[in-house]
Order: structure tokens, then sequence, then C-alpha cells
């Protein structure tokens, strides 16, 4: 039951058909629209075909009386207030209040999509020439100028693990001074795997780092940070969390006072500065 499962409008008679048939009470639909998907019209395709199910159900003496339009909300508010913005009508059209049906949704990787930065750490580098065929066409540069290909001891079989289902566009932060004037490569970012599809930033320009330095990205959380198997038997770095006094009374104030739960997190002295999210993951 931990995998994802569902059915085609096609198919839902003859689910009704066998529910009835086993004496199985259906009480509501439930879809799904993954977060890669930016399109807010697959709502109003969802929703309608729902309003079809709700109808089918009451041919076969079944009262429904939940539906559930799923998570996948992304963290952008403007994609949030274009997705309520067709979703509302519709409900009031199709499910309004006199009918009795509840509507739910699971907003909880909107919450979380960005409730830490990531702090990576580079094991190993290499410096190419344009026209190499390791690079992609983005990474090709128009001069001589090396590019930089970094790996990174995180990756999309850790806390990079959406990377794999959506495009990942925040540029790190080079977690080191360096000079305002000191010139920008070409950098290509990925993970430890060896694996083609562990590249976690296709192209983006930072100065020249070395073997240990750290690379800090922002908004990381909801699918992110779960635990993964090893690959190509690299083994996934221990993450630690870290957070500030503050927060970590807060937390208790809430209830989060398991053992357990926190014996991963250390604290950080409230003279030290951290990011606006005040919460840091490490893959150290």
């Amino acid at each position: 039951m931990n995998m994802k499962f569902g059915t085609t409008l096609k198919n839902c008679r003859h689910l009704m058909e066998c529910a009835k048939e086993l004496n199985v009470q259906i009480v509501g639909v439930k879809f799904h629209v993954s977060n890669p998907c930016m399109e807010s019209q697959a709502y109003k395709h969802a929703i309608s075909d729902a309003r079809c199910v709700f109808d089918m159900a009451e041919e076969f003496g079944f009262t429904l009386n939940m539906l559930n339009i799923g998570g996948g909300f992304i963290d952008h508010e403007l994609d949030l207030e274009e997705i309520n913005r067709v979703i509302i009508p519709l409900l009031d059209t199709y499910f309004p209040e006199e009918s009795g049906v509840n509507v739910i949704a699971e907003p909880g990787c909107y919450y979380v999509s960005s409730a830490f930065t990531l702090a990576v750490n580079i094991f190993a580098k290499k410096a190419v020439q344009s026209g190499d065929p390791l690079l992609s066409k983005l990474e090709q540069t128009q001069n001589d100028e090396p590019v930089f290909i970094y790996y990174m001891n995180d990756g999309v079989y850790g806390s990079f693990a959406s990377k794999l289902s959506e495009n990942l566009t925040t540029i790190p932060e080079v977690h080191k001074k360096y000079k305002e004037d000191e010139p920008l490569f070409a950098s290509s970012l990925w993970g430890p795997s060896c694996d083609e599809l562990d590249q976690i930033v296709e192209n983006c320009l930072l100065p020249e780092l070395n073997v240990g330095d750290w690379l800090l990205f922002d908004h990381m959380g909801s699918g992110s940070l779960g635990e993964q198997p090893a690959l190509n038997d690299f083994q996934r770095p221990p993450i630690y969390y870290v957070m500030s006094i503050h927060n970590w009374c807060e937390m208790q104030d809430a209830g989060f006072i398991s053992d357990t739960l926190m014996k991963n997190f250390c604290f950080v002295p409230s003279c030290i500065q951290l990011s606006s999210e005040d919460s840091f993951s490490i893959a150290a």
C-alpha cells in the first residue's frame, strides 16, 4: 500500500460494479496533480472528472461525501494563486456547499518545500574545455575559458531526490569569502553516484572552487530529505540538522519534544547569524 495507484475515468464504472458485488462502500474520490505539472488547467479536468465519478456512483447506490484534491502544490505564491483561481469556481459549480461534500487537500509539501538550507561539500572537481563531449549545449562557452565540473557528496539519490521529477532553479551560494572582482566560470554540479541522472545544476556561474569547499542551497525541504538507498556503492552522507536556540524553544512549545525525533539536531548560539530560514541541514 506504499505505492501510488489509481485509475482512469473510463475504468471507474467497472470498479463501481466490483465494489457493489463485494459490498464495499465507496465514500469519495481522490486525485493528485504532481508538482512538476505547471498547468493549472489540469485541476479543471480532474475536478470535472471527479464530478462524473460522483454522478456515476449515485447510479450504483453509493453516496459519496469526500473529494480529495491531493497535494503537489509548489511553494510559489503566484502559482498557488493561479491554482486557487481555477479551483474555487469549479468547486462552487460542481461541489457546492449544499451538496454536503467535504473537500480536502494535502498541502504538506507546500508548507515545508522551503523549510531548509542544505549545505553540501565538494569532494572532486574537473576542468574541461568547451567542446568536450562531457558538456551539454548549455554548458558550452563562447571562449577558451575552462568549464568546471564539481562533484558533491549528495545528489538525486539523497537530499536532491525531487530533482528527478522537477527542475532545480536554485543557484547555490558559495560558503567562503572571495574577491568581488574574482572571475566567474561556467560550472556544472553533480552528485556522487556516477549516474547520468545525478546532475543537480546543469549550468551556473561560480568562482573557481576547491575540494572541501561548501555550497548552500536555499529552499530545500519537501521530497528532498527522505531516506534513499545507496547506489554504485556510494553511501548517502549523514545529515545533521542545525537550528537556532530560539527555534528550538518554539518547537518545544509546539510539542515537538521527542528525543527520537530531535536526536540529529544541534544548536547554534544566538551570536551566529543564520540565513532567513534560520534552519540548516548539512550533508557531511
